[in-house]
């Protein structure tokens, strides 16, 4: 018999909520405030009894900012694909095929990760700049899988591990080859997993910052993370702008979690009960 919540537990929830949610809604507040409440008293209120779109309007006028977000789409999309595609062949073979030194491989994946961007965003910066890519989409996508293809590896190995071998073992039966196995038995059964992935592939690539800012110096090739920080005046700092700016590019990220919610939570919860 299950046990109903308690109205305690929906107080803790809702705190919990708000306070989880304070710095967007207050980014949200702050980018429909005229900038007379921005400053001063009114600065911390968390209201405003004139509100105004003027911020927005300013981010798509007085800034490239589409073609920033045509950057971030460009780059994170290129590297989701690119990513996924080659982590679930090199998961894949990890989890189902037999070969010695299987758990080395997998270590030194894992061990990649834990490099930090500061540490790897000097030689790479040199690589690129040598082979001429600094200032183009190629060169982000190159450094942005090396921290997100390890990752996505790491998470497709559990995923596979849980598809019963039982499936393979009938389809080399009816004379499938290793690839048509994948295609057509394994893939389909690990989609939640790899979808899960590609979003945290998507997330990570669409935020980077430092390789962004380091790597693409011209204006026609700035992402979102960098165009936002570029915003600033001569004398002052446009927070209207910036906090409208960020509200823009969040807003897409939650909208696309909440729908897929249920895909996203069905691949991280696969693989953690053993059956």
């Amino acid at each position: 018999m299950k046990k109903k919540a308690g109205p305690l537990f929906y107080v803790f929830l809702v705190v919990f909520v708000l306070f989880v949610m304070f710095p967007f809604l207050w980014m949200l507040i702050s980018s429909i405030k005229p900038l007379t409440e921005l400053f001063g008293d009114k600065a911390f209120t968390p209201y405003t009894n004139h509100p105004t779109f003027k911020s927005y309007v300013s981010v798509f006028v007085d800034y490239p900012f589409l073609r920033y977000l045509w950057n971030s789409a460009v780059v994170a999309t290129i590297t989701t694909v690119y990513t996924v595609t080659v982590a679930s062949f090199a998961a894949y073979a990890i989890a189902r095929l037999d070969f010695r030194g299987k758990t080395f491989i997998l270590g030194l994946v894992l061990s990649v990760t834990m490099f930090p961007q500061i540490a790897t965003i000097s030689p790479i910066y040199i690589f690129l700049k040598n082979l001429g890519l600094t200032n183009s989409y190629l060169g982000l996508i190159i450094p942005y899988t090396t921290f997100t293809l390890p990752l996505s590896i790491w998470l497709l190995v559990t995923f596979f591990r849980k598809i019963p071998s039982d499936l393979e073992e009938a389809a080399k039966i009816d004379g499938a080859t290793l690839m048509q196995t994948y295609w057509k038995v394994i893939m389909p059964l690990a989609v939640p997993g790899m979808f899960t992935t590609a979003i945290l592939v998507f997330i990570a690539a669409w935020n980077e910052f430092l390789f962004a800012l380091t790597i693409n110096t011209e204006e026609k090739y700035k992402t979102v993370p960098i165009g936002i920080a570029m915003f600033q005046g001569q004398f002052t700092i446009p927070w209207g702008e910036i906090a409208a700016a960020t509200v823009v590019v969040t807003v897409p990220l939650v909208i696309m979690v909440l729908v897929f919610q249920r895909r996203i939570v069905s691949g991280l919860t696969s693989g953690s009960v053993k059956e």
